[in-house]
């Protein structure tokens, strides 16, 4: 991958992509990108990197913290630099009027209104290079990609169960399964998404916030999307009502078009903490990218699934999951040591 690349380049990629993952970066429709201009001896002269829409691109950024001292030099940005007019304007156009004399870019901007930045700046006469730090990239922007480039957000599937499978007791109580660490990650990985997604049943029974909690169990400054599917009417005065953050009702069981809306709201990241039936719908309609799952240390021996009826009755039609990574989380000041999977479903089983 760094065959033909300057020591100074694959540095300055590497720079590239830590200003990309700078935090505090509010989540929503843009990709994490980042910029280093280099001079003719592979010295930094500015660096840049996109804070959330609306704010400057990260070629624009180190171009305006360059000033003259851009021209001649060599910008090196984790993403295709964009050609189309949104709330900015086009990073081709803008490298292109800096005089900068080479472009090195990692992923190729999948998004079809915004690529075309490469052809744009060799016909200004740019020389311009794209590879390097590519799968770093991608990984970066690994669920902006795929929701680009599937024209739906990615969906995580969280969920919470004993190790008999059950998500509640008989009772139908459920608080809690999880032991306290499981659920300090748990508000972690929700801040890493822009839309918190349950069922109406979930709302009517649990009454949950559904907001992201620091460890005082206080309201983070930034929050996802909080959205509820189902056509039943809910009480306004459910708690996912109230001011914390911004709240949806999505009146449709249908899981295709309540993630179609939610795309359409540029949303590119949905938090699945529904109940079973909810979850249930998510995998027959094939629409979970990645789950989630705290396996506590309890037994009920009945009580709830942590999944409704997916219409199974012999194992060789069993939904099978690819397992990407298992934890041991930590006891928290409840003592309870709870066990982490991060799955992916295999190819063409869910």
């Amino acid at each position: 991958m760094t065959e033909g690349y300057t020591p100074a380049e694959q540095a300055a990629m590497l720079r590239a992509l830590e200003l990309a993952a700078t935090p505090g970066v509010p989540l929503g429709p843009n990709p994490r990108v980042g910029c280093v201009l280099l001079d003719d001896d592979g010295r930094i002269i500015a660096e840049g990197y996109h804070r959330g829409a609306g704010t400057p691109h990260a070629e624009a950024d180190a171009l305006a913290s360059a000033g003259d001292a851009a021209r001649g030099t060599t910008a090196v940005v984790t993403l295709e630099p964009c050609n189309h007019t949104g709330r900015t304007g086009p990073c081709s156009e803008a490298l292109i009027a800096a005089g900068v004399r080479r472009v090195l870019f990692a992923q190729g901007d999948p998004n079809p209104i915004a690529a075309g930045g490469a052809e744009r700046l060799r016909a200004a006469g740019i020389e311009v290079a794209s590879g390097l730090g590519n799968e770093e990239a991608r990984a970066l922007n690994q669920v902006w990609t795929f929701a680009v480039e599937h024209e739906r957000p990615f969906v995580t599937w969280k969920f919470a169960t004993t190790l008999d499978g059950r998500s509640a007791a008989a009772d139908g109580t459920s608080r809690w399964v999880s032991g306290m660490a499981s659920r300090r990650d748990t508000h972690r990985l929700r801040a890493l998404c822009d839309v918190m997604l349950v069922g109406t049943n979930t709302v009517a029974l649990d009454n949950p916030r559904l907001t992201v909690r620091d460890h005082d169990d206080q309201d983070v400054d930034l929050q996802p999307l909080r959205v509820v599917m189902g056509e039943r009417d809910l009480d306004p005065s459910h708690r996912i009502f109230d001011e914390a953050a911004d709240s949806l009702h999505l009146r449709t069981r249908d899981p295709r078009a309540a993630l179609a809306r939610l795309f359409a709201l540029d949303k590119r990241h949905v938090f699945l903490e529904g109940g079973p039936t909810l979850a249930a719908a998510f995998l027959q309609a094939d629409l979970i990218d990645e789950v989630v799952v705290y396996v506590a240390p309890l037994l009920l021996g009945s009580g709830a699934s942590a999944v409704a009826d997916l219409g199974i009755t012999t194992m060789s039609d069993a939904r099978r999951l690819e397992v990407s990574d298992v934890s041991v989380l930590p006891p928290a000041e409840d003592g309870q040591t709870d066990v982490r999977l991060m799955l992916r479903p295999t190819k063409g089983s869910i």
